[in-house]
């Protein structure tokens, strides 16, 4: 695996492997990997000759209270995790790299990007796509891939990719979970004994609406009420938003029966964790197609 930390350096490695005509995936990560992030990387694997990785914790992406401080950063025990699973590039910049002095352009893709996390967390979104947009310039892959387990991220960068007509298809893949059936996170390593027992209520709430859907029951506001009462019955867990949504649009939806993302965010203590359901009839938030 060649690590590059320049830009200059990853585009002249990519430019090569596009000029030999081989197919190149781009997996972008923050780095503190798990075995979600491992799941992209071997779909890269799968589907293309020629893998990049990217660990960068993109400091846009942070709001002035939020984690970026004390996100966990475990280089070492990535780069092996990533040498074991083949990838071939790996791009490691610096903020200074990525952001020189001086650089005061943004990415925003307006409407998408003030819903679900982005209404709780302003300014999110705008750093994720300006992010996403810079690693699509700096690689050019054929094929990015990303986790379901942000699947309003994902339909933000569609978005994004869509507008601006960037040639790149974008290909989600299942969230992996626990045994227990929580969703994999890398803020996972915040949580106490006790609380990773008590995280679990995001899961048993969104199989309960699962299980009202198979029941024949369609309305979005039973089902959020249904989701909520599971939720309250562990008081530590604060929910931030509970939301049934369109998965393209993320404007809510009164009905599931065309298919609906089941989408929560919720505190434990100071760390905040999301997860997601697809119900309904199978929807594009699960396609790899680029529309």
């Amino acid at each position: 695996m060649r690590i590059y930390k320049s830009v200059a350096e990853m585009q002249a490695a990519c430019r090569e492997v596009r000029r030999g005509g081989k197919r190149l995936g781009l997996v972008p990560t923050m780095g503190a990997l798990h075995a979600g992030h491992l799941s992209l990387v071997r779909a890269a694997r799968a589907s293309c000759d020629v893998v990049a990785a990217t660990i960068f914790v993109n400091p846009l992406q942070f709001g002035p209270n939020e984690d970026l401080a004390k996100y966990p950063r475990t280089w070492e025990k990535d780069v092996a995790a990533l040498e074991a699973e083949r990838v071939d590039l790996l791009f490691a910049p610096s903020p200074e790299e990525m952001y020189p002095p001086g650089a005061t352009t943004y990415v925003i893709v307006e409407g998408l990007s003030e819903k679900l996390d982005g209404k709780s967390r302003p300014g999110h979104f705008r750093g994720v796509t300006t992010v996403v947009a810079k690693l699509f310039e700096i690689v050019r892959p054929e094929v990015a891939f990303f986790g379901q387990k942000d699947a309003a991220q994902v339909a933000v960068i569609r978005k994004m990719v869509d507008d601006l007509n960037v040639d790149i298809r974008i290909q989600v893949c299942p969230i992996v979970r626990e045994p227990d059936g929580l969703a994999m996170s890398s803020r996972h390593s915040y949580l106490d004994v006790n609380q990773r027992k008590q995280a679990l209520v995001l899961h048993r709430a969104l199989m309960r609406i699962q299980f009202e859907v198979d029941r024949g029951q369609g309305l979005s506001a039973r089902l959020i009420e249904t989701g909520k009462g599971v939720i309250a019955e562990v008081p530590e867990v604060k929910i931030d938003y509970l939301e049934i949504v369109d998965p393209d649009t993320l404007d809510p939806v009164s009905d599931v029966s065309k298919g609906a993302l089941v989408a929560v965010a919720a505190y434990l203590g100071t760390t905040r964790l999301i997860d997601n359901i697809v119900v309904g009839r199978q929807s594009s938030v699960v396609s790899d197609a680029n529309r």
